[in-house]
């Protein structure tokens, strides 16, 4: 008994945990992407085992560069497709492919409940659905695909509460910004984040899986959004439970936390992260000024269903203003598909914007939308470190897509509650 990531941890090895311990812990899923995953396959090699420790349960799923940009991305797709065919694992070809925190939940693999690994530091996006989804490096990746285990050190806890009724434009990344602005890059190192209260409850999976992926941003190996019904039906809409029920762990009453926050969204507005770390934070409206080269809608963090509309519906009958590049791109096929059939698309396309393969994209400077030396960008990401998009005196602002949209059509910072008319979205 305890919090949510320690009844998970006891349950999967059958004993009581404590924080600090470290323990065998039997891994339910392993994926990696195209950077990732070639040093795993190099480490898998070497320990001779043959095969993975279940096809079923190990995920190939090529994100980052995608539609590979060079030679060398061309050798680490291919790398990838040899192994997953080799030993007949899932594998998500180029025109199948999305970004791998986005896909993994929509296509049924993340169960609550499970212990999941993913050679990215973003793994711990799949918190929102109540597993414990931890990034791990390349061997331990390679480890755990050949062994189906790992060795795991139990985290502390921090809890964390919303509360209040957030305004119109705020969003879940505006909640999580908070959040780091309250804890700092290193407020909860190695702990797990358990997030839930009155005013998450309120929120659409969409906005969770946006909070849970920034947790590893102050440090935690972890972060679990509290099931409730919401979770519920979102997973049974997904998940086949006819072998393998899923099970939804809520903190009990005599769960001990190593810090408990309360964040009041009452009267909080949209947040902005500014350079050059995203425990940076303060309001959008103190950032009027602040004139912007390019806007990035997508990521693993803010590529969802729910960004996309967001973001079109404050781009709606709005152009991009003069010399800002508007780069968008849906975390998935399946979001980009809802996206045509929606109408947003087309309300992109006829803002001027540059709308791009599902996957990492401008995410991480490697592929598309790269920075130039001096440039500012807004970005709905997860990291504004320097040079992260490009140039090393490049700056990148965190925002959620309604922000970003809306600076989008004015080339400066804005708050889409100063837009007159911007649509509402339910």
């Amino acid at each position: 008994m305890g919090t949510i990531a320690e009844q998970i941890l006891q349950e999967a090895t059958g004993t009581d945990v404590t924080p600090g311990e470290t323990i065998k812990a039997p891994v339910d899923l392993a994926f990696g992407h195209d950077m990732t995953l070639p040093p795993a396959i190099d480490a898998f090699e070497r320990l001779d085992v043959g095969t993975v420790f279940d096809p079923d349960r190990t995920v190939v799923i090529p994100d980052h560069l995608v539609p590979p940009p060079d030679e060398q991305s061309v050798e680490l797709y291919a790398a990838c497709e040899e192994f997953a065919n080799r030993h007949d694992l899932e594998f998500y070809p180029q025109g199948e492919q999305g970004q791998e925190h986005v896909v993994l939940p929509e296509d049924g693999y993340i169960r609550p409940g499970e212990i999941v690994v993913g050679a990215d530091s973003h793994s711990c996006t799949h918190g929102a659905l109540g597993a414990y989804a931890t990034g791990v490096g390349s061997t331990d990746l390679a480890f755990a695909m050949a062994f189906g285990w790992l060795w795991l050190r139990v985290p502390k806890t921090t809890r964390i509460d919303y509360t209040g009724t957030p305004a119109r434009w705020v969003t879940g990344k505006d909640l999580v910004l908070a959040t780091l602005a309250e804890l700092g890059a290193d407020g909860a190192v190695y702990h797990a984040l358990e997030f839930g209260g009155s005013a998450l409850a309120d929120l659409p999976m969409d906005a969770r899986f946006s909070i849970a992926n920034m947790a590893v941003e102050a440090g935690a190996a972890t972060g679990l959004v509290e099931p409730d019904d919401r979770t519920k039906r979102y997973v049974r809409d997904r998940v086949d439970e006819a072998d393998r029920p899923c099970t939804y762990y809520t903190p009990t009453a005599d769960a001990t936390y190593a810090n408990e926050l309360t964040i009041d969204c009452g009267g909080l507005e949209p947040q902005v992260a500014v350079p050059e770390q995203p425990d940076n934070v303060v309001s959008v409206s103190t950032l009027e000024d602040v004139a912007i080269d390019q806007v990035v809608i997508g990521s693993c963090t803010n590529g969802r269903r729910r960004d996309m509309e967001l973001a079109a519906a404050v781009l709606e009958d709005r152009p991009v203003a003069d010399d800002v590049r508007l780069i968008v791109t849906p975390g998935s096929q399946a979001v980009k598909r809802t996206c045509l059939e929606e109408g947003w698309l087309e309300t992109f396309l006829d803002a001027g914007a540059t709308v791009e393969s599902p996957g990492c994209g401008a995410c991480f400077g490697k592929r598309t939308g790269v920075l130039g030396e001096d440039e500012v960008a807004i970005s709905t990401t997860n990291r504004n470190f320097p040079g992260r998009m490009g140039h090393p005196t490049s700056a990148v602002y965190l925002a959620n897509p309604a922000v970003a949209a809306a600076s989008a059509t004015t080339g400066t910072i804005t708050a889409p509650g100063t837009l007159a008319g911007a649509a509402e979205v339910s």
